[in-house]
């Protein structure tokens, strides 16, 4: 139970943020795409459906979904979620709000009766409105890509025109071993607005997923209402409602990495989000979750605690001590991919003793590189220096 507890959490925010990683790279554009680009910014308010299956082994078992989105330019972003276990046929639901003037992000599980509110930074936030589903930043994405644009077709009675893309760019912040991905766009030319869009994303063995996005719906009304989250007085907080989203920041990361080293004893092998994430939940066997395990114990021996109480105690520690700071590391890590650092990662041949050996490094001008060294500390380096460096 506690191996599927960890690998699902591990698997959380992969799943959020796959959604919203954008198209890397800065080739080519399209006269075709930015007319659909200028229809839809002048559009305020829309919706779409999306229905998804994730396999993989970052994935306990088959992950199916339909979620329903609702995007505003003034109010933010709602989806409704249903969740189909293949093999029993169970659907659970969830409710999602992101409030960017509260900086809040909202979830309503109504199966177990719990919420999660989690706070988000400046920083956070504004990756967010370049990264969500937006179709907007979507197709600024694909145009910055190496894509095809197919023939006309007809899908369920509507003409369409295709924009097809390959580039595994897409999925370079992600990572993980073979990765492929295939993304289409089909564009109503009569409205010439997005009609239909279809992934199809794997990453070996690690994750494998299809989505497809339809039924848009364009310029619809929406209030303020429409966006404020409605928890019952019944509903209880997930662990204590204290969590918050992975830090994006080279601090950030510096300490996911003195936490790993710390269990460990080395560093991460790799930091994209795939492979990071497997490194995480194999922490699970390490002496320093068995000795937390055994405090948690004696806790329990001592008081009067519940079991039920002693696995929330555990998921607590798990997600906000141990989870939220080492995946700031791959977070981190996309930002720089995302903003054409070219970091580079040495963590298979650095450790923690090799004090004066580059950990990570990422250009911050054409002259100028920022490095973490195997001792956690960071300098700015000109170009010259980073060379000599390297001799």
């Amino acid at each position: 139970m506690k191996s599927r507890i960890i690998k699902l959490a591990a698997a959380v925010i992969i799943i959020a943020v796959l959604a919203g990683v954008p198209f890397f790279g800065d080739k080519g554009s399209g006269i075709a795409l930015a007319a659909v680009l200028e229809k839809i910014n002048q559009t305020h308010a829309y919706m779409y459906t999306t229905k998804s299956t994730i396999t993989g082994k970052m994935i306990p078992g088959v992950k199916e979904s339909t979620t329903l989105t609702t995007i505003s330019d003034d109010f933010g972003m709602k989806s409704y979620v249903e969740n189909t276990d293949p093999n029993t046929g169970k659907t659970t639901t969830q409710q999602h709000y992101t409030l960017p003037e509260k900086k809040m992000m909202v979830t309503i599980m109504p199966e177990t009766k719990q919420y999660i509110r989690m706070p988000f930074s400046d920083e956070l936030l504004v990756r967010m409105k370049q990264q969500n589903n937006d179709p907007r930043e979507m197709i600024m994405h694909i145009m910055k890509c190496e894509y095809t644009r197919l023939d006309k077709a007809v899908i369920d009675g509507v003409e369409v025109e295709g924009f097809r893309t390959t580039d595994p760019a897409f999925i370079e912040a992600i990572g993980g071993d073979t990765t492929s991905i295939e993304f289409t766009l089909w564009v109503d030319v009569e409205n010439w607005l997005p009609f239909l869009s279809e992934m199809d994303l794997k990453s070996g063995e690690q994750m494998q997923v299809t989505a497809t996005t339809y039924n848009y719906r364009w310029n619809i009304p929406v209030h303020a209402s429409d966006f404020e989250p409605v928890i019952p007085e019944d509903f209880k907080p997930f662990l204590a409602d204290g969590m918050k989203m992975p830090g994006m920041s080279e601090a950030a990361a510096i300490e996911g990495l003195r936490l790993f080293a710390e269990i460990t004893g080395q560093y991460p092998k790799k930091i994209n989000m795939l492979e990071l994430a497997q490194e995480i939940t194999a922490l699970k066997d390490s002496q320093y979750i068995k000795d937390m395990l055994e405090k948690l114990k004696e806790t329990k021996q001592n008081t009067e605690m519940s079991n039920d109480e002693m696995h929330e105690a555990f998921m607590k520690k798990w997600m906000m001590e141990i989870m939220q700071p080492l995946q700031s590391i791959s977070y981190f890590y996309m930002t720089l991919v995302a903003d054409k650092k070219e970091p580079a990662y040495y963590g298979e041949s650095v450790g923690p003793d090799n004090a004066d050996m580059v950990l990570l490094k990422w250009k911050v001008s054409d002259d100028h590189y920022r490095v973490i060294f195997g001792d956690l500390t960071a300098e700015d380096l000109t170009a010259d220096q980073f060379n000599e460096l390297e001799k």
